[in-house]
């Protein structure tokens, strides 16, 4: 008997004009740069040369997410579903703060290296948050390796990346993480 399996493709959104200056959050109206536009072009026509269409694409409804779902939707000829449950993490009141500013508070070294523990100040942990931005996409990642959540710190997820798990009946298999160059030949091994 065949044994079935689904794969998910992760696809961070492109840059916006504070990628890496600013924790943004769950703040809405931060639209994608110049940049980031042609990221989301690029990741696009990546995705098209897959060997098989995907089934749906489904997309947080921050606009710098569905800015960049736009082009692949378009390129596959798919409606993309937003879906609440994608939001980035509820940083509270470190939204909008300068990273330069966040990351001398004491409790930045709990968000790098013990981030199961930490509660962001009126806000959420990562554990409560699903498959979406940076963050989440490294807890999926780590998840599907079976590395605990306090070391997702260690995997980088840059704009447009997409990263690749398929599920199957037995166990999760990580096929890319950080990709951003081919996926023709993206399949489970």
């Amino acid at each position: 008997m065949a044994s079935s399996f689904t794969t998910i493709l992760l696809v961070r959104h492109g840059n916006t004009a504070t990628t890496g200056t600013v924790l943004p959050g769950r703040a809405p109206g931060l639209h994608l740069s110049e940049t980031g536009k042609s990221q989301a072009e690029a990741v696009a026509k990546r995705i098209s040369e897959l060997g098989h269409k995907p089934a749906a694409i489904y997309v947080s409804p921050l606009e710098r997410a569905r800015e960049t779902a736009a082009p692949i939707a378009k390129a596959l000829k798919i409606r993309p579903i937003i879906e609440r449950g994608l939001l980035e993490c509820d940083f509270g009141t470190w939204t909008g703060k300068k990273l330069a500013v966040l990351r001398v508070k004491k409790e930045w070294r709990a968000v790098q290296n013990a981030p199961s523990t930490f509660r962001f100040p009126e806000g959420e942990s990562f554990t409560e948050i699903v498959v979406s931005h940076a963050d989440p996409i490294k807890a999926a990642v780590t998840y599907a390796q079976g590395v605990p959540l306090d070391l997702f710190q260690r995997t980088v997820i840059s704009t447009c990346s997409v990263s690749a798990i398929t599920f199957s009946e037995t166990t999760p298999i990580v096929l890319t993480v950080n990709n951003t160059g081919s996926l023709k030949d993206l399949a489970p091994s």
